[in-house]
């Protein structure tokens, strides 16, 4: 019998390395505007699927260089998100991690048209692929506790 399953992905919340000793609602975030459909030309947390094999946590650190070009370090697991029309090719559920790398070494690749540096102030200017903003806004909740 065949089974319907869910894809597996990674989504990385990165902050400046150089300019942090912890999370604050002050940090800067590293967002790529997206290269291809769904979602071309918004913007995104750097991320994307696993693959067969690999571990969640190694798909990050893969992700996340093949994207922005930076070497993360992962802080931590941040939540998974899996509602199942997140993303409109099909059902994904989404492991989120905070991490942090050195944004000197960023430049946008793979999947990536651009890269650029936000504050959780752009949010509301910003036009978010998928449910980035709902994740966004988590994070600055959990951050500003």
């Amino acid at each position: 019998m065949d089974y319907k399953k869910p894809s597996l992905t990674v989504d990385m919340f990165i902050v400046n390395k150089n300019r942090c000793e912890g999370l604050s609602i002050e940090n800067e975030f590293i967002l790529i505007k997206r290269k291809n459909n769904p979602c071309k030309d918004h913007w995104a947390l750097p991320g994307g699927f696993v693959d067969y094999g690999e571990t969640t946590e190694s798909a990050a650190i893969r992700e996340a260089k093949e994207e922005t070009s930076i070497d993360i370090e992962l802080i931590d697991l941040f939540g998974v998100y899996s509602k199942p029309d997140r993303d409109p090719r099909g059902h994904t559920v989404t492991i989120v991690y905070l991490a942090k790398g050195d944004f000197s070494q960023m430049d946008a690749n793979d999947d990536a048209k651009d890269i650029g540096i936000f504050s959780f102030k752009d949010l509301n200017s910003l036009d978010l692929a998928f449910d980035h903003e709902d994740i966004l806004k988590d994070i600055f909740d959990y951050i500003n506790l």
